[in-house]
């Protein structure tokens, strides 16, 4: 299963502030994606920090993504989605740049649209002329010009449009809404919030379990297998995310995740970004869990390869063997509480002689016995 993992952002410990030292610390750290955030507006500036960024993606196994304006309004009316729009077209010319894999956008409250079908038609007939405009973009429509200066152009696919779930009651995005869309326009990804997931889901995400039906319902609804992911602690109340926290200090854990990929996510091909107030301790946080799921999973298949080979050289059914073996453990574990349980038999302690005035010692020293009462050592 492809893994990436990396910050929404530049690491807060990078001493640089500028993208590609930014993309240097996060490959140290053992991290090999980030999310570039355009939420608000894209100076003319940090075009030249993007292509040397893009260049250093394309030469490399690094990832880079995009996200783009987070204030949508892709159903209001004709001038709030043409202002919304011309935001988003400055992601996409940023996207091509920095040779972003992933563009991420918001749709947006309901406006005037009641969710259901009109609302989502909607969306998708808006999402479908943003994923052209990536591809004339890109250069893929029309006539093909000699990008000399984005060589990725030539050999790499556009960037992915992702459509984003969101976190309030009011605005378009749960998850069937976003599945449906992505279903029914090629060139979208779905871009699985879990914070958002689990807020408007009033603490959704809390087992594997849990995760093994999110992503059996996308498989179901969206049919793909490629999926972007932001993952971080939520503060919730009533359906609604409030703001992101540490993911130590949320209800959201990050260890059924890595449990359910770890044994079921072998189909996909999945990026996870840290939204996390501590960005790259976070995305390191979340590797390090999964990499002990794996283990774990490594450790538990080698144990059954075992007992299926000793249960073979016994002629008995693996499960027989396994029912012993938990047996012969419980039988260990009671005789060990049995054990400690056992009064230890009490040895008498041999006093010390005194002597008398003018008496020869024997050269033991003598205590005082109401002396060790007092010695807490």
């Amino acid at each position: 299963m492809p893994l990436k993992l990396g910050p929404a952002g530049v690491p807060l410990s990078c001493k640089g502030r500028t993208i590609v030292e930014g993309m240097d610390d996060i490959t140290v750290l053992g991290l090999d994606a980030m999310e570039v955030q355009t939420v608000r507006t894209i100076q003319p500036q940090h075009f030249d920090q993007y292509w040397q960024a893009g260049i250093l993606s394309w030469k490399s196994d690094f990832e880079m993504n995009m996200h783009g304006p987070y204030y949508a309004e892709l159903l209001g009316n004709k001038r709030e989605r043409n202002r919304t729009l011309s935001k988003m077209e400055t992601s996409l010319q940023a996207g091509k740049i920095i040779n972003a894999r992933h563009l991420t956008f918001h749709v947006g409250p309901y406006g005037e649209y009641e969710p259901g079908t009109e609302a989502n038609e909607q969306v998708a007939n808006v999402m479908s002329g943003i994923v052209e405009r990536v591809r004339e973009v890109w250069g893929v429509e029309g006539e093909e010009e000699d990008y000399a200066a984005f060589p990725w152009v030539h050999e790499s696919e556009p960037s992915l449009v992702g459509i984003e779930t969101s976190g309030r009651q009011e605005l378009w995005g749960t998850v069937e809404e976003v599945l449906e869309v992505c279903n029914h326009v090629e060139g979208t990804v779905p871009v699985l919030n879990m914070g958002h997931i689990h807020a408007r889901g009033h603490g959704r995400l809390r087992t594997s379990e849990d995760y093994a039906e999110l992503f059996d319902q996308a498989r179901e609804t969206y049919g793909g297998s490629t999926f972007y992911c932001h993952f971080a602690g939520v503060e919730h109340r009533m359906g609604n995310a409030l703001h992101y926290t540490q993911i130590k200090k949320s209800d959201l854990k990050f260890e059924p995740f890595a449990e359910y990929l770890a044994e079921e996510g072998d189909w996909m091909d999945i990026t996870i970004i840290s939204d996390s107030p501590l960005l790259e301790h976070d995305a390191m946080y979340m590797l390090q869990h999964y990499d002990k799921a794996r283990q774990r999973l490594l450790e538990i298949r080698a144990r059954d390869e075992r007992r299926a080979k000793l249960a073979a050289q016994q002629g008995i059914d693996p499960e027989e063997l396994k029912k012993r073996e938990e047996e012969a453990a419980a039988a260990r574990k009671g005789q060990l509480i049995e054990d400690s349980e056992t009064p230890a038999k009490k040895v008498p302690a041999k006093k010390a002689v005194s002597k008398g005035k003018g008496s020869k010692t024997t050269g033991m020293i003598s205590f005082d016995e109401s002396s060790d009462e007092d010695d807490v050592f």
